[in-house]
């Protein structure tokens, strides 16, 4: 945790709705992420979050509110936003006939860098998959693939990350040492980074915000050890279980107020 000593606004998120026919997956949310923040994206499977990123990465349309990502309206100005931003989750596959090196270097050219080697050798090192680097990438293990999509997040230098469930797949071990590799970088650059993880644990040490959305609704955000006061549980585990068995009994923002949807 860090005190960035910025409240300069580099997301922007007002009412924010997505309907999929008579389902709701977002019901006016309302946030705003600072430059250098980590915010944390919480709730059980089904709240909402992977649609909230979809949303502000511009690959789903919202039925209503707006989305501002680095001062930039997302619908006007995708393409612009997206050389200033990235992705990695778990769950992304990269070509698989393609070695390590060459996924990373057809990427690089993708967010047109010319000179990629150096940058491509340091982030190899930081996350430990160096020896990779000749191999097939279908060949890798699930950890090792998470560390590459994490490689490949970083090769644009990007101003906001976002990370879904970057450990996921990963041991102990190796978890804390990405969790470290992030920590660098983003003190380093300045980085923020909107985070989602079912690992409370690791939430508590990476998040200066969280935010938890059950059936796609804000239901708490605010500091960890503020909605741990707040709420009177015993740990952010706990509180986690509580909203996903029955998310309406915590309709509680701790950290400013939610603004309310305007008509459509």
């Amino acid at each position: 945790m860090k005190d960035n000593g910025s409240n300069v606004s580099v997301t922007e998120i007002k009412g924010l709705t997505k309907r999929f026919g008579t389902l709701t997956a977002l019901d006016c949310l309302t946030f705003r992420v600072c430059r250098g923040d980590i915010l944390g994206l919480l709730g059980p499977n089904g709240a909402g979050k992977t649609t909230a990123i979809h949303c502000m990465l511009g690959l789903i349309t919202p039925s209503s509110g707006s989305i501002r990502i680095l001062g930039l309206d997302i619908g006007r100005y995708r393409r612009k936003i997206l050389s200033r931003v990235n992705f990695s989750s778990a769950y992304t596959s990269l070509p698989s006939n393609l070695t390590v090196w060459e996924n990373l270097i057809v990427f690089s050219r993708l967010y047109g860098l010319k000179s990629a080697r150096k940058r491509i050798d340091m982030l190899l090192e930081l996350f430990e998959i160096g020896e990779t680097v000749d191999r097939l990438t279908g060949s890798l293990s699930s950890g090792q693939l998470t560390r590459l999509n994490l490689c490949k997040a970083f090769l644009n230098d990007p101003e906001i990350l976002f990370l879904d469930e970057p450990t996921a797949s990963l041991d102990p071990d190796i978890a804390a040492k990405v969790r470290q590799g992030l920590h660098e970088l983003q003190r380093q650059r300045g980085l923020t980074m909107i985070y989602t993880s079912h690992n409370m644990q690791e939430v508590e040490q990476m998040c200066d915000r969280v935010i938890f959305l059950a059936r796609g609704r804000i239901v708490m955000q605010g500091s960890p050890s503020e909605i741990i006061k707040q709420s009177k549980s015993p740990s952010l585990e706990d509180l986690f279980i509580a909203i996903a068995r029955n998310g309406h009994l915590y309709q509680t923002v701790i950290a400013g107020e939610e603004e309310p949807c305007g008509s459509e």
